[in-house]
């Protein structure tokens, strides 16, 4: 009796620690604000057709991406997409960036396992 008496807050503690988990893990997993969701499943049902259908796969996408490339990440290689089409020296330094390519991979192999996944 005494030793279960003893367990109570060690598992208490315990739950408590794995609900603290749970949580951090849904966080980092939807730190993608809802504008920056919206704007890609816009541009997706764009280029796929505005249907109802597109809007679940657009809307599988972005998650799927959101659940491979961190937002700061995800923010980086938008940047260097769209600037990379700027002209002159602006541009070609986006374009050259090894930061920026990096980033722009990360992307573009998230979008990849996207399209496995919801189209």
């Amino acid at each position: 009796m005494k030793l279960a008496g003893q367990l109570r807050p060690i598992v208490a503690a315990l739950a408590v620690l794995a609900a603290t988990a749970c949580v951090a893990r849904a966080e980092e997993a939807n730190d993608y604000p809802t504008s920056a969701r919206a704007e890609y499943v816009y541009g997706c049902m764009k280029a796929n057709g505005e249907s109802r259908q597109s809007i679940e796969q657009c809307s599988c996408s972005i998650d799927v991406v959101a659940s491979i490339v961190p937002y700061a990440r995800y923010v980086t290689a938008e940047t260097a997409l769209s600037m990379s089409q700027v002209r002159g020296n602006l541009g070609v330094q986006f374009r050259t960036s090894e930061q920026a390519n990096s980033a722009v991979n990360d992307l573009r192999r998230a979008q990849a396992e996207a399209e496995v996944r919801c189209f």
